[in-house]
This record gives C-alpha cells, structure tokens and sequence, in this order.
C-alpha cells in the first residue's frame, strides 16, 4: 500500500514535470461558479486541479442536467482529451470554489506523456482509478437506495477510506447538487440529510462534518 508520505511524493513529482512543461501550458486562476469549459467545446487542453473544487456536469438533449463528478486537488479535468476519439468535450466543469488550475495544452502534454516515463506511469494510475470510480458509482446508481448513494457521496466527499486523516468537515455543498448526483430530488436529499443529522451520523458546523458512523447507512441491508 502506498504511504500518504510517498503520496504527496508522487503528486509533488508531477507538479514538477508540468512545471518542466514551458510551452503550452498557462496557470489559470478561476473564481467560484466560473466555467473552465463547456460540453461540446473543443477537446483542446488538459487542466490539473492545483487548488479548489471543481464539479462536472452533463446535459442531456432534453435540457436535463446531471452532476457526475466532484473533483480537487491532484485531480485532471478533460483528460479525455488525449484520446483522439473525443474531439469535443463530455462535460462542463464549473469551479465550485475559487481555485488555480494548470492548463496544458493536448500536444504538449501527449509530447510530455511520451518523454517522462514517471509521468506517463502516474497518468495512466490516475486513469485506471477514475474508470474505477465510475464503474462503482454505477453499480451504486443501479443497485442501492437513494439514501445509501447519498451515504457514500459524503463519505467520499470526506475522503474516508483514503490514506491520511479524512477531510471530516467537507466544504459547501448545496442540496441541488447532492441531488443531481445521487439522482433523485432535493426534498429527499433535505430529508435524508435531516435524519442523519438527527441520527448523529452529521452535523453542520461551518460545513458538514461526516462521521465515520454513517457506514452504518452503507453497510445496513
């Protein structure tokens, strides 16, 4: 099992090979709610999520919008850019706080992949645990409960089961978004927040602060 000391080793090493990147690549300040890209603009650039929360959305063509994604620091936004079937973006990413992002350029960093074999080697990890936590939040999505969704997307989003001490207190979240990623209403998401709150598996202070005691919600058939 890798160490949160070799961790922060690893994303350090790959702050320093984008830094070794001089062309092609701009470091990006974004205001909260600001839009880094847009579903169906061109799949032109990777960012690199240095600081913030950024959430990606999907619209369907009936207008219908969804979350499908949360992401921070250390992550990759539009990654699919590399790959050359996906000539227009997927999703719309918004920045959910004000954060700084690394953007680099489709050659550039396909140039970079193919020089730094360390680099190629942390990307494709990074891509291998993405499409894992796709695969488990479908299986979540087609065999649990709304309540168990909203269970474990809180207890992702505090980042238990990571190395390192959990984020227990996770930033500001609205209930419309809770919503959008769970796939069901904001009523039922106040509601199941509520009993949570009243079970003591949550409580708000300056944020919602997630006990490791709601994987009782999880693990409860």
């Amino acid at each position: 099992m890798t160490s949160k000391k070799s961790k922060k080793k690893s994303i350090f090493e790959l702050e320093a090979f984008l830094t070794g990147i001089t062309h092609g690549k701009t470091a990006v300040d974004f205001a909260k709610k600001q839009v880094v890209f847009t579903q169906g603009d061109p799949s032109d650039a990777i960012f690199y999520v240095k600081s913030g929360r950024f959430k990606l959305t999907v619209t369907s063509r009936s207008g219908k919008e969804a979350t499908v994604a949360l992401l921070g620091s250390g992550d990759f936004l539009g990654e699919e850019c590399i790959a050359t079937s996906h000539p227009v973006r997927v999703a719309t990413a918004t920045a959910m706080a004000a954060g700084v992002a690394f953007r680099v350029e489709k050659q550039a960093m396909i140039k970079a992949l193919r020089k730094e074999h360390a680099l190629s080697e942390f990307f494709v990890a990074y891509l291998l645990a993405r499409n894992l936590r796709i695969q488990e939040d479908l299986v979540d999505q087609l065999f649990n409960s709304s309540e168990k969704r909203l269970a474990r997307i809180l207890l992702l989003l505090a980042q238990f089961g990571k190395e390192g001490t959990p984020e227990t207190i996770i930033p500001r979240i609205s209930q419309e978004t809770l919503a959008e990623m769970v796939g069901t209403t904001r009523a039922r998401v106040n509601f199941f927040m509520n009993r949570f709150r009243k079970l003591g598996f949550i409580h708000y202070n300056g944020g919602v602060q997630v006990h490791s005691s709601l994987l009782n919600i999880i693990l409860h058939d």
